[in-house]
């Protein structure tokens, strides 16, 4: 066994608790199925494993890789399977005949335990466990489950409730001040949402001010005091007095201390003066400008005023931090203010509706786990349903996530639980390296903390305990490893952790890593014409140049493609390999895809994108606002305009321009002028009111060929965004009630992300962020995105320092100087994360990495990806790489032997030639017949008579059959009991009164001695019947009340409950011979050598008439010529 086998197979072992930190590739999801099924193997029922994952896409996986496992070895013979378990670890001492066969029943234990094997993400764990004690979690047992989208639309309309009542202006008027339009109080009430625990006790004044470094009780009037002694406007009288006019910069300077109000001095005077007083940047950023306010020359000439400059300048550096204090303070407190009562008022929301967030899930399950009064009863119930405990990607579960597992595991660390006699094991898997989500909460530094509680919980109990890694990849090549280790080292593992060593599994693996030449920024040529979008990249700009490089080089390879190993097999490259990642979804992005597309590439399009923002979408949502409102001008222009109708500007001007009305009638009036427009929007105009949303945009598209239009205008790219717009309108449909003007609402109250699962994308070139691509990989993996980023930025921000209040920052250049080092912290963090962003994205790669850029480069202190790649890359002796189409020459790390790529062998001289059927016109197909019911064969179904009105005669016949067919099962004694139940099947609401006569009847049927032979065990009741006949030359379905089958004879009896009852059989109404008749001739098809009789039975007077053969069979041939 190998050492990296080995390596895996130990930290399966399930009889020691396991610490595992798993490189990238290092083949974690292997260790955990083997850990899983070798506990199953061990006899630990299924149902007492609980198996916590990060995403449930990862769950799904780790549970088809199990099952997959083990209903293969359901099937192996003694010898595979025997070494099938050796692999995994099985002792072969253990190997027995008994384990071989317990191996084989796991599939069917695993898929049968009660509440099925549960591989779980911790929100799906944490709502079943709500779910299972809603009572002691103080929720509703029947919660649901909310979205991002659904709980921003509750956000907003809390806010306007909040704005109708006088308690909710009042929170609001505390942040009011700080924020301007609806995007920021929103965006403002999100942050209150996300940051609740933080929030969920207001901070008081004295804290607040003692984290600003301000006193108590200081005042602006206290400010004031410091900066300004009350002659400063004298003093700028005296320098502008000797100030140069000639000179910009002095001309400048008078005007702004002309402008200053002095009297009395307010908080935007002291900002003012700050600016000119006080260095704004750089090294002395916040110091006095000590005889920097004018040139010698003009201090020379002040005298004694210029040392009285110097003076205020030092008084309002002074004065600076207590103004920026108090306003940093005044701020935060405000923010808590608001968030004591927002709050209270979200969670009353939301409960109202029995609603529960992502939050809610973590927090209540926390709470009911610790802080509840029956957490002991809940965790004893828990405790006796759970022996152990695995947990992947601990990297990314977050403070709040590990106080759940740690309430769990509790009793394990104490060597106690519901069952002291089994041995209990945490298994926890993770790579601090891969924590990519601080955004959702996690925290890196939780893995290594959790690894020191339960090392030392377990080491006190003397319980086995292991701190293992893995370090071997199973998925990259060598020279890809080797860069990701020379990466670390040139970094510093900032982020990353101390010793960071790869080893590649298959070192004789052919590797290649490509960094291709930089593209600068250069001017921009290309005038943009004046009715283009102000955010359309020209052709251009750097990041089109590195796009078409792109898409040029891509079909290269899937032109002439080079041979890659894959799976241990050698083929060749094909456009599914390639997977490209970006770092968030920028412009380049979006011009990569529309590269791709036209250059005829399959590319999988976009993994998650705004639904309302491609052009396609906003059409056709212009398309829905007119239907819904014919008298929306505006939206009537715009469909006008879009391809859907293809009307120029020209045409919509002479159209527009000086109707008399709304421009549907203008349109409706010169329809003649625009005839297929007007004829699509009339048609869909006609259906608005009956379609549902869905419906008319498939009308739209498809009947009126609205898609095709929108792709040939737009190009292939559109596709996806109509596609989404579909899917929208079939989910709004699903949990809303369909309406066009409800669907157009529900668009517009917020802004709707569309994901794709592009994971199972086959055969076609894939474009994801690199968040998106955690846990994939793929043969080859472009980095075009490796240029300089910005920092993260927000309409609000909020920061938690280490020891105080959560902060709401100032504006940029007023933060204090504990609100800087809270920033420049958080700004710490973030270039960690990149860091770890970067190893997560060169890590996706098996055989092929290729890392680009454009743009900006950044400096040495903030280097962007490119930056730290061509360092290493240089450092590790890489070959010079000539890219097409590229004037400088990029840099190539080499291993193995690439045979060039060559051209595919097929041409159109060894084609194979179609086969005949693909090019001749398929005959148009022959319609069946359809289905004919012996009661509606035509013909009058009574004689004439005096009998009851249409309605009331089928309700009495429906009831009678019923009767007939249900009593006979019962004794007669129970019959007016069960008669009112049965007649409730047709009539629920039948007054005794009504039922009487027709239980009457029934019991004079059933009692009749004549009659006894139709109501025994020997008959049939409701049998259905079907064949084809040969005299209607169609198929016959139907059902006959009584059927009777005996050795020689086969009777098919009707009941009909006619007022008027024929005399004779040749009396009977035409269609009941009809309906006879059918029957007797699918009887006849199904009982060839036994006699068929058809008779009636006529309830009215209890008479059961024998139909003669000739007649029925005559009739029938009567309703094959009607």
């Amino acid at each position: 066994m190998d050492d990296a086998t080995r390596a895996q197979t130990i930290a399966a072992d399930p009889a020691t608790s396991t610490w595992l930190g798993a490189n990238a590739g290092s083949g974690k999801t292997r260790v955990l199925t083997d850990r899983v099924a070798r506990l199953l193997l061990d006899g630990v029922p299924p149902e007492r494993i609980l198996c916590l994952t990060y995403t449930k896409a990862a769950a799904m996986e780790m549970q088809n890789r199990l099952f997959s496992r083990l209903g293969a070895w359901a099937m192996k013979d003694d010898g595979a399977l025997h070494d099938t378990l050796t692999a995994i670890g099985v002792p072969t001492a253990r190997l027995d005949p008994d384990l071989l066969d317990r191996a084989r029943t796991l599939f069917a234990r695993a898929i049968e335990a009660p509440g099925g094997l549960k591989i779980q993400t911790i929100h799906s764990f944490c709502a079943s466990v709500l779910r299972r004690f809603p009572l002691e979690a103080r929720v509703s047992p029947a919660f649901t489950e909310i979205d991002e989208r659904v709980q921003a639309r509750l956000l907003a309309d809390l806010l306007d409730d909040m704005a109708e009542t006088e308690a909710g202006r009042e929170a609001l008027d505390f942040v009011a001040p700080y924020l301007s339009g609806d995007d920021g109080i929103i965006a403002l009430a999100k942050n209150v949402a996300g940051h609740a625990e933080a929030l969920s006790t207001p901070a008081d004044w004295d804290a607040i001010c003692h984290f600003a470094g301000i006193d108590v009780g200081l005042t602006e009037e206290d400010i004031f005091a410091t900066a300004l002694t009350g002659d400063e406007a004298d003093l700028f009288h005296v320098l502008r007095t000797h100030l140069d006019p000639k000179t910009k910069t002095h001309v400048k300077l008078g005007d702004d201390l002309a402008a200053l109000d002095l009297d009395p001095p307010t908080v935007e005077t002291l900002k003012e003066l700050e600016r000119i007083f006080v260095f704004q940047s750089g090294a002395k950023q916040g110091q006095p400008r000590i005889d920097g306010i004018a040139n010698a020359k003009v201090r020379k000439a002040m005298g004694a005023a210029a040392e009285a400059l110097n003076d205020l300048a030092e008084r309002i550096a002074e004065a600076r931090p207590l103004r920026t204090g108090l306003e940093t303070a005044r701020k935060t407190h405000a923010l808590h203010q608001f968030a004591a009562r927002f709050l209270p008022a979200y969670a009353r929301a939301k409960e109202a509706r029995g609603w529960l967030d992502f939050d809610d899930l973590i927090d209540k399950t926390r709470a009911l786990l610790s802080v509840s009064k029956v957490a002991q009863w809940v965790l004893f119930r828990l405790d006796g349903g759970i022996d152990h405990i695995l947990v992947d990607e601990a990297q990314d579960t977050a403070p709040r996530q590990w106080d759940i597992v740690q309430r769990l595991a509790e009793d394990f660390a104490a060597g106690q639980g519901a069952r002291a006699d089994v041995q209990r094991t945490i298994f926890v898997v993770g790579d601090k390296k891969q924590s990519i989500y601080s955004f959702q909460g996690a925290d890196p530094s939780e893995f290594d903390r959790m690894r020191a509680h339960f090392k030392a919980r377990l080491e006190e109990i003397n319980a086995p305990f292991q701190d293992a890694a893995l370090i071997h990849s199973f998925r990259s090549a060598a020279p890809i490893l080797a860069l990701v280790d020379r990466v670390a080292e040139g970094l510093g593992a900032p982020g990353l952790g101390d010793e960071i060593t790869h080893r590649a599994f298959f070192d004789a693996k052919p590797g290649r890593v490509d960094l291709w030449p930089h593209i600068p920024k250069g001017e921009t040529t290309t005038k943009p014409a004046w009715d283009d979008p102000q955010d359309l990249v020209s052709e251009d700009h750097h990041s089109s140049v590195l796009a078409k490089t792109l898409a040029e080089q891509i079909g290269a390879m899937i032109e002439a493609p080079p041979m890659i190993e894959v799976d241990g097999k050698t083929r060749a490259l094909t456009a599914g390999d390639i997977l490209i990642l970006v770092r968030s979804r920028s412009p380049l992005f979006h011009k990569i895809i529309a590269e791709l597309k036209r250059a005829h590439l399959p590319v999988a399009g976009v993994d998650r994108s705004q639904l309302t923002s491609p052009l396609a979408v906003k059409d056709l949502m212009a398309l829905c606002r007119f239907l819904a409102t014919p008298e929306d001008d505006l939206s009537l222009a715009c469909v006008l305009r879009s391809p859907l109708c293809g009307v120029s500007e020209a045409q919509l001007y002479d159209l527009a321009h000086g109707r008399p009305g709304f421009l549907w009638s203008a349109m409706r009036d010169r329809a003649d002028d625009f005839p297929e427009a007007h004829g699509m929007l009339s048609d869909l105009r006609d259906r608005t009111d009956f379609d549902k949303p869905y419906d008319l945009l498939e009308r739209a598209l498809i009947r009126h060929d609205g898609r095709r239009r929108m792709i040939a205008r737009l190009g292939p790219e559109a596709e996806d965004a109509v596609d989404a717009m579909l899917a929208q309108a079939l989910a709004y449909e699903a949990t809303e009630v369909p309406s066009l003007t409800g669907f157009v609402g529900w668009l517009d109250s917020g802004d709707v992300q569309v994901k794709r699962d592009l994971s199972q994308a086959t055969g076609q070139i894939r474009v994801m962020t690199v968040h998106g691509a955690k846990g994939l990989e793929a043969p080859v993996v472009i980095l075009p995105d490796c240029a300089q980023h910005s920092s993260r930025s927000g309409t609000v921000t909020l920061l938690q320092p280490d020891d105080g209040p959560l902060v709401w920052s100032p504006g940029k250049g007023d933060e204090t100087d504990a609100v800087l080092a809270a920033a420049e912290a958080r700004k710490q963090r973030d270039a960690e994360e990149a860091n770890r962003l970067l190893y997560v994205a060169l890590t996706r790669a098996e055989t092929w990495l290729i890392v680009a850029a454009s743009g900006g480069l950044g400096q040495a202190d903030d280097a962007s990806w490119y930056k730290i790649v061509a360092d290493a890359m240089d450092a590790m002796g890489a070959m010079p790489l000539t890219v097409g189409g590229l004037p400088e020459p990029g840099l190539r790390l080499q291993t193995g032997d690439w045979p060039k790529g060559t051209k595919p062998a097929s041409s159109d001289s060894t084609r194979a030639a179609l086969p005949a059927y693909a090019t001749t016109p398929a005959p148009a197909p022959v319609k069946d017949k359809p289905a004919r019911n012996p009661s509606d064969l035509g013909g009058a179904k009574a004689l004439p008579g005096v009998g009851d009105e249409t309605d009331t005669a089928m309700q009495r016949g429906t009831i009678t059959h019923l009767l007939l067919e249900h009593l006979p099962h019962l004794p007669p004694a129970a019959w007016p009991a069960a008669a009112p139940g049965i007649a409730a099947l047709e009539a629920p609401d039948l007054p005794p009164d009504a039922l009487a006569p027709m239980l009457e009847e029934a019991t004079r049927v059933l009692t009749a001695p004549d009659l006894a032979d139709l109501f025994t065990d020997a008959s049939l009741a409701e049998v259905e019947i079907t064949g084809y006949s040969q005299t209607l030359q169609a198929d016959v379905i139907g059902i006959i009340d009584r059927l009777i089958v005996t050795p020689t004879r086969v009777t098919a009896v009707d009941f009909k409950t006619n007022a008027t009852v024929p005399a004779t059989p040749q009396d009977t109404p035409e269609g009941v011979l009809r309906q006879m008749g059918a029957y007797a001739e699918i009887l006849a098809a199904i009982y060839p050598d036994r006699d068929i009789c058809t008779a009636i039975l006529w309830s009215r007077t209890a008479h059961l008439m024998a139909l003669p053969h000739d007649i029925v069979s005559a009739a029938l041939k009567r309703a094959s010529c009607a």
